[in-house]
């Protein structure tokens, strides 16, 4: 297979988004149409939080790696859009009023008790694989913020027209990613064109973008599997009216 060149590469990024990203999974369609249960969308936002909660710990890892200051300055702004720059601030207590809003206890959520063995895997193997790749995969492994808009789009307009819990201050988390992840996406995809020149690099970065699809959507399995069909919590797991505030 000879090289692709930079516009066939970047098609074949977006070929694999179209095919493979978790906006096409079940649960999801189940959610943003309103077929959810309030105990359905608990599990979603216990499990999720677990995924929310560990982006600023793969970013300081991937930092942790990084030589250029050019590349640590950009990317270091990921941490303060989740972290916050502020108390009260930031992606991840954005996700704590989404918590709130939908009964449960904030602070059940945070200590991440009830979330599911496969989130649990999936999210720590994402985690570790940014920490160990080379840079190259570790980045590609981030464009999945690609497809992002779209789902937020959906997300937002399902939420407010089905569920009485959503509004600005609930769903504000979405609402800032539609500002925030263009601009990560945008360096990420442009850093990935311009340092996966080989075959094997192209190759090796697109392995890493299926990787995170593979991730997204195995959290989506298992919420499936346990709080839908068949309905099998395991031990350990979220049970329906526990963490309630």
């Amino acid at each position: 297979m000879t090289d692709q060149s930079r516009e066939q590469f970047e098609a074949r990024l977006h070929q694999i988004g179209e095919e493979r990203y978790h906006d096409k999974h079940p649960f999801h369609h189940l959610l943003h149409s309103g077929q959810c249960t309030i105990d359905q969308v608990r599990a979603w936002v216990i499990n999720r939080y677990y995924y929310q909660s560990r982006i600023p710990m793969k970013d300081a890892a991937f930092l942790s790696r990084v030589e250029d200051h050019r590349l640590r300055r950009i990317w270091r702004h990921r941490i303060e859009d989740h972290d916050g720059t502020g108390e009260g601030t930031g992606g991840i207590e954005r996700w704590l009023k989404l918590a709130a809003g939908v009964g449960l206890d904030p602070e059940y959520v945070r200590s991440a008790v009830g979330v599911l063995p496969s989130t649990r895997f999936a999210v720590d193997a994402y985690v570790r694989f940014v920490r160990e790749e080379p840079l190259l995969p570790a980045v590609a492994s981030s464009l999945t913020e690609l497809f992002a808009p779209k789902i937020h789009k959906d997300r937002i307009a399902g939420l407010l027209k089905n569920y009485d819990f959503a509004n600005a201050e609930t769903i504000s988390y979405f609402q800032h990613r539609l500002s925030e992840a263009p601009k990560d996406v945008a360096f990420g995809l442009e850093w990935v064109l311009e340092h996966a020149i080989s075959q094997a690099e192209q190759d090796a970065a697109a392995a890493a973008l299926i990787f995170k699809t593979e991730v997204l959507w195995s959290q989506l399995d298992a919420l499936h599997s346990a709080y839908v069909a068949p309905g099998r919590i395991p031990p350990g797991a979220w049970q329906p009216h526990q963490g309630l505030a």
